[in-house]
């Protein structure tokens, strides 16, 4: 009877095949890591600008739908509260740690963080009187100018929101500010 396996051959990986196999792994992980870091700071930025233009949005059609104004409250980071103006009833809120966390904003104008739609849909004056939010612009911290995809969101007098990328020249591209 003939074995049709010989007995001196062994199947499976030798421990140094294992080990240049593992090294090999380790150093394309190293050199994917930083990119990857910055896809996923990238994708917190964008989580963030996504997150306030649908607020806005949001806040915008309640006012038409329930026919009184409703309010937009930009908190800490990219937090947001959709409420009705008077009397004040949470509609829907966002904490900005639902994936964007390390995320920075800056609002125009300085300070501001209500915008406040009328019944049409349009701009309305706050309940306090403040400046109505008209530009939030979203950053990472952790990322440096270049890597960092920075993203701008503008309300217009009418009550639409838009995104836009500051960094592109404007006219250069349909993303361009």
């Amino acid at each position: 009877m003939l074995n049709a396996f010989p007995a001196n051959r062994h199947s499976g990986f030798s421990l140094t095949e294992l080990m240049v196999g593992i090294a090999i792994m380790g150093i394309l992980l190293g050199l994917a890591m930083p990119s990857f870091r910055i896809w996923l700071q990238n994708s917190q930025i964008r989580n963030a600008a996504e997150s306030v233009q649908n607020g806005i949005q949001r806040a915008r059609a309640e006012a038409v739908a329930r026919n009184t104004n409703v309010e937009f409250v930009l908190g800490v980071d990219s937090s947001w509260v959709v409420r009705v103006a008077n009397p004040v009833s949470v509609i829907e809120s966002r904490a900005s740690t639902e994936g964007s966390q390390n995320v920075t904003r800056t609002v125009l104008p300085a300070g501001a963080t209500t915008i406040t739609f009328s019944n049409l849909g349009a701009v309305a004056t706050n309940a306090d009187a403040s400046a109505a939010l008209a530009q939030v612009d979203l950053d990472s911290p952790l990322l440096s100018a270049a890597d960092s995809k920075d993203l701008r969101v503008t309300v217009g007098v009418g009550g639409n929101a838009r995104m836009c990328d500051p960094n592109l020249a404007s006219g250069s591209s349909p993303r361009a500010c």
